[in-house]
């Protein structure tokens, strides 16, 4: 082996290494500030999150939508009768952009019906 193929091993176990030791780190750091404002970390740790299923499938629905609709902008409304079969992905930015405008406004649409929920039962919680 020569000095490059050695580094990458090396490069890939030093840094799951420090990826690892970090989030340990931090986390206990965050325990210990807890604790000096005289709040319990347990009992941030198990809060419900009620609105995590709804957040995934929005943001799936979103992301399934736009890569349809990238789809049918592709194929129908921007196809171009002469390319041929090698020049298939000059339109491949749209798929890309539409996935991730899809997905935001399903992450934007779980971000609303969670925040009415919060707002209407802000008392009882």
């Amino acid at each position: 082996m020569d000095g490059a193929e050695v580094l990458i091993p090396v490069t890939m176990f030093a840094g799951g290494f420090a990826m690892i030791f970090g989030i340990y780190y931090l986390k206990t750091r965050q325990n210990l500030a807890m604790i000096e404002k005289n709040m319990n970390p347990k009992e941030f740790a198990n809060r419900p999150a009620p609105y995590k299923n709804l957040k995934w499938a929005l943001l799936l629905i979103g992301a399934g939508v736009g890569l349809f609709l990238a789809y049918i902008l592709d194929n129908y409304v921007l196809y171009q009768s002469g390319r041929s079969h090698f020049d298939e992905d000059h339109n491949a930015p749209i798929y890309f952009a539409l996935i991730a405008i899809g997905g935001g406004l399903g992450l934007f649409g779980s971000y609303k019906i969670e925040k009415q929920w919060w707002d209407e039962n802000k008392d009882k919680v």
